[in-house]
């Protein structure tokens, strides 16, 4: 209803009471965001359409806004691109940090590694994990590296809130005249409110966030230490179970980190999976295979050869399962991956049951066997591509869909629901709470701030006029006593003393917001928060009414 007050779209609350068949349609269509609307509403631009879909189906409101980034401004805008290291360090200098800010599934270490070895500097990097008494033995480190001209990496900041203080003197008494030009400090840090604000605002700040979707998990997989070797990819005795495991094992990796997004559906406790696991297991399935290879050519107990075939290929892989078996270690390479390296993070028995339940789909003879024909999913999306080299396995994960469906993960269509719908929810709020707070030397800010204030006045007087006056308990007491026979009249006079509770606190907020506005009180931060909620028509049950 709202809708079609604007404009562009009278008459579509009629349209959908006229016709409810065609929009039903519409409503259970998998991708809506990608068919066509009834009637003319078909003809409407491309962001109108997106409201249509706001209102229709809220769950699709992300899909449709990344098919629109990508279909305006190009691909590149809605794709997950790597750090560029470089670029950032261009952008530093001997007294400007830079901040690496972490999320869950992230580790910049290596890629930070494999940089410094790029700048000749591995020699001359020194990192230190702070946290209790790590704090003078990190100074004294960075007053030798300011001399010697090295870099020095300070290693999960948030872990020591007391040295934070320390650490802003230190970046703030430094001087680029007594400093080696050639010195850097580093950090990591998971978002805290005791790091310092003058290093984040000096500093350059690097996200490091796991990429969004099987696909740009996948790339961003093959695309760090030692997956990006060129050396190591080639380089195993036995290259093609090597290289179908390999990519059985990124898919695994995308897997169980894409499944935190499901909330419980996915993982009973969210673990933090993260590069270093998948590092360690692509070294030890190339260590298992190597060592496993035979030493040298020879015939099996049925007179079939275990080594290469006529047309070049290794039938050791591709020959019956015994042959494979014997040359592949599935139990040792399951053992490792599923029960040390990701395993080593999952305390929950049913987790610890799923994770080796998708395991043993990424790590099984089939996939070596079979190769392209297995599946990794019930559709047929997701399989290992065609054997080659490390370009073909780049290019087929580039031909995977960028928002994945839930059937790549094992799960029923409608698991995907929640999690859209909580992601539209995440992606509105965050536009809201960006608008509006800009400021300027002209007065539009002025005005528009004066605008929301009016706004906001006459929607509290309103709820002021339109909030009920409490209960009376006592006269509740009495008409609805207590007695053998009645039971739940106690539970009636209970959720009528917790009703007047939330009446009396709403009302004492509004209230306070009212006088505030007039300039009477002063505005305190819950007040603040509650007046934001409702500037954009969100409620503002966290700020002044979350306790209740």
């Amino acid at each position: 209803m709202h809708l079609s007050g604007l404009p562009a779209f009278a008459g579509i609350a009629d349209a959908i009471a006229a016709d409810p068949a065609a929009w039903q349609a519409v409503y259970d269509a998998a991708e809506p965001h990608r068919g066509r609307l009834p009637g003319l509403f078909n003809s409407l631009t491309e962001f109108r359409k997106l409201l249509v879909i706001r209102c229709l189906r809220p769950d699709k409101v992300v899909p449709a806004v990344s098919d629109f980034v990508s279909g305006t401004l190009g691909a590149q805008f809605v794709e997950s691109s790597a750090a560029d290291l470089a670029a950032c360090y261009a952008d530093s200098s001997a007294t400007t940090p830079l901040i690496f800010v972490l999320s869950p599934g992230s580790d910049p270490t290596a890629a930070l590694l494999q940089f410094a070895a790029e700048r000749n500097m591995s020699s001359r990097i020194s990192a230190i994990s702070l946290g209790q008494g790590q704090g003078p033995k990190a100074a004294a480190l960075i007053a030798e590296a300011q001399v010697s001209g090295s870099w020095v990496v300070l290693q999960n900041c948030h872990l020591a809130p007391s040295w934070m203080p320390n650490l802003d003197r230190i970046c703030e008494d430094m001087n680029p005249e007594a400093i080696n030009p050639e010195f850097r400090l580093w950090m990591t840090s998971f978002p805290s409110p005791k790091f310092p604000v003058n290093i984040l605002q000096s500093g350059v700040k690097i996200t490091n966030e796991p990429p969004a979707g099987v696909r740009a998990n996948m790339r961003r997989s093959f695309g760090i230490e030692p997956l990006s070797n060129q050396t190591f990819f080639e380089g195993c005795i036995q290259p093609l179970p090597f290289k179908r495991l390999l990519f059985g094992l990124t898919f695994f990796h995308a897997l169980v980190q894409e499944r935190r997004k499901y909330g419980p559906l996915g993982w009973n406790i969210p673990y933090g999976f993260d590069d270093g696991d998948l590092r360690i297991s692509a070294m030890q399935l190339k260590m298992f295979l190597d060592e496993a290879a035979p030493a040298q050519p020879a015939a099996s107990s049925d007179g079939r050869r275990s080594t290469m075939s006529s047309n070049g290929s290794i039938a050791a892989a591709i020959t019956p399962s015994a042959s494979t078996s014997s040359i592949v270690p599935f139990d040792a390479l399951r053992y490792t991956a599923g029960e040390c390296n990701y395993g080593g993070r999952v305390t929950d028995d049913k987790d610890r049951l799923l994770l080796s339940t998708i395991l043993a789909k990424c790590y099984c003879p089939e996939l070596v066997e079979q190769g392209p024909a297995y599946s990794f999913s019930a559709s047929g999306i997701y399989h290992t591509p065609e054997d080659g080299p490390r370009e073909n396995y780049l290019s087929y994960i580039d031909s995977l869909p960028i928002q994945p469906a839930p059937e790549a993960f094992g799960l029923h269509a409608n698991a995907a629901i929640t999690k859209d719908i909580n992601d539209t929810d995440l992606m509105l709020s965050s536009l809201l709470a960006m608008s509006g707070g800009g400021g300027g030397s002209s007065g539009g800010a002025a005005a528009e701030a004066a605008a929301v204030e009016a706004r906001v006045a006459a929607v509290v007087n309103e709820c002021l006029q339109k909030l009920p006056e409490p209960f009376d308990l006592e006269a509740v007491g009495a008409k609805f006593p207590v007695t053998y026979g009645q039971s739940l009249n106690t539970m009636l006079v209970q959720e009528m003393a917790r009703y007047n509770k939330l009446c009396n606190k709403i009302r004492d907020s509004l209230k306070s917001i009212a006088a505030a506005l007039k300039g009477l009180l002063v505005m305190s931060n819950e007040l603040e928060a509650a007046y934001r909620s409702i500037s954009l028509n969100q409620v503002s049950v966290k700020c002044c009414w979350g306790s209740l």
